[in-house]
């Protein structure tokens, strides 16, 4: 068996799932990554030679074979080559009783008093707990470095996103060989493992189209909103995976007192239970069940709000690219869509073009409600008002006025769906697009085309290509809200 540095990443990103491993080892293709995973991927590469090109003397061992660059870093080291970039080391070690061949090829080797720092370069700007894959994967290139050479790595650290070179603890031999002994066991095991799904974590995984329809198929309880990874556990554990039978085996009084793990405690499922169950009950039966008449601000018209961001480790900070709004109602506006301009100051110019647009609507319908999906634009606005200031009071005016629809709609009815995204639940209430290709992920991947490109017409294209999109999630926003409306009616 071969194991390599990539391991973490199999494990661990998207997100913790020991399946993705297994099914990888299995020879089980994943399906080919989306535009966003290419753009991420070539931004990765970017910052990658970027880095590189900031060292005077460097050795290249990017090409040729394993073997060949094995022998050739090996050499480079005993020869003290100030840097050493696309190193690679080669250990053949006992794991879970067989002969395992283990092989890493960590981007920098600088050499650093008697020894080498081990260093990869990575978009993320946060390289702590929250990116499990990064820590391994340098812990593992550490262990593998002293496995080859005879002496621990000086350090291991992270070019990050940020342009920041970022430590990493290392951990003992030990620790690093557990981890290893691990992934051997998911890869050998007679089973595949259990590894129920959910909506956020199988979202961007390369294995979703092979197993969410076999969760649909057989009823799976992880599809149920609220039903948490840890529950699911729980409820296996008792014989209970689909959700039929969670609605045969619990009310809400003894399913509120049943434990699950939560993190390293555990904890009672308590006043989720009602909405589980009757979210287990849509699904069951196809139907949506009205929970409580939806409580929606009464007002002859609404502002329809939505952004379309790029996260941190994508831009140079975190930037809202798009301020979209149209007024709905009795007296509909025109699509206001206020973009980020392309220079160097563009971050602010959209924002300002956004409190012009926004002041407009105010000034023209007076406090109407700004009616959004779920926390993002609440979180920018005030990420914006402390990054620019908010002169006349217009984005907290806005503030003010915010209504999320997302959680009247949760509070009012239990979809038979098994999330309520809104991409999720326009197509349950009927909206159509119409543009084929959609979604946050293809609107960054787009925008960052548009950032890349000199040609100023295609540039255009793209900008309006993602303004349709956006103004199309108003409209989405919009019939929901309509239909929200008449539910219990």
């Amino acid at each position: 068996m071969r194991l390599t540095a990539s391991e973490p990443y199999r494990l661990y990103k998207p997100s913790n799932c020991a399946l993705r491993l297994y099914l990888h080892h299995k020879g089980i293709e994943e399906a080919k990554p989306g535009p966003f995973a290419e753009v991420v991927r070539r931004l990765g590469e970017r910052h990658e030679k970027l880095h590189l090109a900031s060292f005077d003397e460097v050795l290249d061992l990017s090409a040729g074979s394993i073997a060949e660059r094995q022998a050739a870093t090996l050499d480079a080291i005993r020869h003290r080559v100030p840097v050493i970039y696309q190193g690679v080391f080669r250990v053949i070690a006992r794991m879970g009783g067989q002969d395992i061949e283990i092989v890493g090829a960590p981007d920098f080797l600088i050499a650093s008093g008697e020894t080498y720092a081990v260093r990869d370069a990575k978009l993320a700007r946060r390289i702590d707990q929250s990116h499990p894959e990064i820590l391994w994967q340098l812990r593992l290139y550490g262990w593998l470095y002293g496995r080859a050479v005879g002496q621990p790595a000086a350090r291991l650290e992270v070019y990050n996103g940020a342009g920041t070179v970022v430590p990493v603890d290392p951990v003992a031999d030990d620790d690093v060989e557990n981890e290893l002994v691990r992934y051997v066991r998911v890869i050998e095991a007679a089973e595949p493992p259990f590894a129920p799904v959910g909506w956020s974590k199988c979202g961007s995984c390369g294995y979703h189209e092979l197993c969410w329809p076999a969760a649909q198929a057989l009823h799976d309880v992880a599809l149920v909103p609220k039903v948490d990874q840890g529950l699911v556990r729980a409820l296996r554990d008792m014989g209970v995976v689909r959700y039929d039978e969670l609605l045969a085996r619990f009310d809400e009084k003894k399913l509120a007192a049943l434990r699950r793990d939560h993190g390293k405690r555990t904890r009672k499922v308590g006043k989720a239970a009602g909405p589980i169950l009757l979210s287990a009950q849509a699904l069951a039966s196809g139907k949506e069940v009205v929970i409580q008449p939806p409580v929606i601000p009464q007002a002859q018209n609404y502002a329809i709000f939505d952004l379309e961001g790029l996260p941190p480790q994508l831009d140079e900070l975190e930037k809202i690219y798009l301020w979209g709004i149209q007024v709905y109602g009795a007296e509909p506006s025109k699509f206001m869509a206020a973009t980020a301009g392309f220079g160097a100051d563009g971050d602010r110019e959209g924002w300002q073009l956004f409190l012009s647009d926004a002041r407009e609507v105010l000034e023209r319908y007076g406090n109407i409600p700004f009616v959004h999906w779920h926390l993002y634009e609440r979180v920018k606005l005030d990420l914006y008002i402390d990054r620019y200031g908010d002169p006349d009071g217009t984005a907290n005016a806005v503030r003010g006025n915010l209504f999320d629809l997302l959680p009247a709609t949760r509070d009012a009815v239990a979809l038979p769906l098994p999330s309520y995204s809104l991409k999720v639940v326009e197509g349950y209430v009927g909206f159509k697009r119409s543009q084929s290709d959609y979604g946050g992920a293809w609107a960054m991947a787009r925008y960052i085309e548009a950032t890349e490109t000199a040609d100023e017409r295609m540039r255009e294209s793209v900008i309006s290509e993602i303004c349709e999109y956006n103004r199309e999630d108003l409209a989405a926003t919009w019939e929901v809200l309509c239909w929200l409306q008449k539910v219990g009616n």
